[in-house]
């Protein structure tokens, strides 16, 4: 999200982690590269808010996992430290985890773009996702459309009318109408 630092190294996510705190920025590294970002606007959080509350509702009916949005950090190496703007978690040992470690991968991970984070969340985030294994969902409030990448895809399927996903283990899809959950969010 956001630009990449002016220098081109290698950051490890213990570098990020050292960094100051500054209000209104947030750091991210993925694959070594850092990615600052200023904070999310008002209408992004309210993007965020309203995925995160219908697949809550979802797994609140089908408990087989566990829906949470950012911040929070999930480490995936040395080098990569993301901050998904809303994500699901397998239960671990049949209950929700209760910390990072018992976290071992994402079922679906969103991330919402705004006008600093295209690059990073399309291309690198994108990329870094598929590899974990996720299913990945890129939701652009500006076209009001989503895009669905799974683990092998070269090209998302995009989505404007409905999307579903189904949490494993759970009987039934859920299912998102986005015209109605954009115009909740932004209208």
């Amino acid at each position: 999200m956001g630009m990449p630092a002016a220098e081109s190294r290698r950051w490890t996510v213990a570098e990020v982690r050292a960094l100051p705190e500054e209000p209104g920025k947030r750091y991210e590294v993925v694959d070594g590269e850092l990615f600052v970002s200023p904070g999310p606007s008002y209408a992004h959080q309210r993007v965020i808010s309203e995925f995160q509350f219908r697949l809550r509702a979802y797994l609140e009916r089908y408990p087989v996992a566990d829906v949470l949005d950012g911040p929070a950090e999930i480490e995936a190496d040395a080098y990569t430290l993301v901050q998904p703007d809303v994500f699901v978690l397998p239960l671990h040992d049949g209950r929700r985890p209760r910390e990072w470690a018992e976290v071992e991968r994402a079922l679906l991970i969103i991330e919402v773009l705004s006008p600093s984070s295209g690059r990073s969340d399309r291309v690198k985030k994108r990329r870094r996702y598929q590899r974990l294994g996720a299913e990945h969902w890129i939701a652009d409030p500006a076209a009001r459309l989503v895009e669905r990448w799974m683990p092998g895809d070269e090209r998302p399927e995009l989505l404007d009318g409905r999307i579903s996903w189904r949490a494993e283990g759970a009987e039934e899809p859920v299912m998102l109408e986005l015209p109605a959950l954009f115009a909740r969010a932004l209208d």
